[in-house]
This record gives structure tokens, sequence and C-alpha cells, in this order.
């Protein structure tokens, strides 16, 4: 099943719950629902996303927000991992780009002399269901994975060789794969950190990408809907 904007929104693919658990969604009805993306190796994750959506958990969850996080992979699979995932949130250890980066920008605190990120995640958090990549990608995999990038692809005046070499870089990509992240392929995300946004009424509203300044003022809008 593949998530359309204002259609109900299909249960997510979850492997585990890592910290904490949630009902399915259809037993959700009447809260509006905040799905957090993110990869364990992902410094926009922990410097800008995950910050914003705790600020909006302790601000709206006594409105009817519910926040919960699904942490997903779909590269850097020796570091996107279950394991990785449980020393985060069990004790605040980061790895991989994100120690390096959010080390060097002064982000992290040291305790017992170890760099460790300076907050903790107040909602549940569980791992995307990986399902290893058997397959070679075929044509039509390939044109939608494009398309979910590029939507005006075939529309643009490209110059010569670079809608081929785009198609190449894409068919690459999805045969170097070593699996295929559920959720985050069922809700046609660009990357992470990516917000999911589905209304009192389990309509999927909106999907995010990236540090996005709009989320409150959403979340705001699908809480005072009827």
């Amino acid at each position: 099943m593949v998530a359309i904007i204002n259609k109900p929104a299909p249960q997510p693919e979850i492997e585990c719950w890592v910290q904490g658990a949630e009902p399915a969604l259809s037993e959700l009805a009447g809260q509006v629902i905040l799905i957090e993306m993110i990869q364990v190796n992902c410094p926009g994750c922990f410097v800008h996303a995950l910050p914003e959506v705790i600020r909006l958990h302790e601000k709206y969850a006594t409105q009817g927000l519910k926040v919960f996080a699904i942490a997903t992979a779909f590269e850097h699979f020796e570091q996107n991992t279950l394991e990785n995932l449980q020393r985060l949130l069990q004790h605040g250890e980061l790895i991989g780009d994100p120690l390096s980066q959010l080390g060097k920008a002064g982000f992290l605190e040291e305790t017992s002399g170890k760099a460790m990120l300076p907050y903790t995640i107040p909602f549940s958090v569980a791992m995307d269901k990986l399902v290893k990549n058997e397959n070679t990608a075929d044509d039509e995999t390939v044109e939608q994975f494009i398309l979910g990038q590029i939507p005006d692809f075939h529309q643009r005046d490209w110059e010569d060789g670079r809608k081929q070499s785009i198609y190449q870089q894409a068919e690459a990509h999805l045969n170097n794969r070593r699996y295929h992240a559920l959720t985050f392929e069922m809700y046609q995300l660009q990357g992470t950190p990516s917000s999911i946004l589905i209304d009192k009424k389990g309509i999927l509203r909106k999907t995010l990408f990236g540090a996005v300044t709009t989320l409150e003022a959403d979340v705001r809008q699908l809480l005072n809907e009827s």
C-alpha cells in the first residue's frame, strides 16, 4: 500500500518498539498524529527536527497531539541499525556523522568522558521494518523513485545527457540499496528528517522533509479542525 495525501493514512510497518509503544492508527482517532521519521546517522534529525518535535509534544499533547518517532534506514545501513537506536535511547550515545559533526559544533554534552545527546526523547520510538532487497530495479521502479524526488522530471528542459545521467544515478542507487525500509517507502518520503501529519479522522494531510518552519502552524490547524 502507498500513502496518498488526503486519503486514509496506512498503518506504519514496524519492526519493534524500542521505547514505549503506540496502538494502531485506527485506535488514535480523534487525535492529530505527528510521526517523525529519523535516521540514527542523521545530524539534522538531532539538531533541528527532534528538538522542535519535542517542543510541540510538550506544548500540544494535552490539546490532542499524539507524537511518536520511527527510525528508518534507506542508506548507511551499517550505522542506521536497531542496536545503535537502542544505544541512543538508553544511553544518549550518538554514532557516525551526528557524533562527529555535532561534537565539532559543541552541541553535545560531556558525561563520564563521553559526548552525549543533550536531551532525551520523551515519546515512543519504533524501528522501521527493513526487508532485504533481492531484486534489480526495473524501469517502472526507477521512474517512480525519480518522480518522488523530482515531480516535474519530464517537464524540465534538461541539458543534453542530464536526464539520462539522473536515470542512471537513480538506477544505481536503487540497485545498491541493501534493504527496503517499508514505512519510509510506503509514505514516499524523500529523506530524513521527515514529518508525517495525520488528522483527527485518520487522513494523511502532509509529509514534510527537512528543516521546515511551518510544522507548528500545520499542527495547530489540524488541532483546530472538528
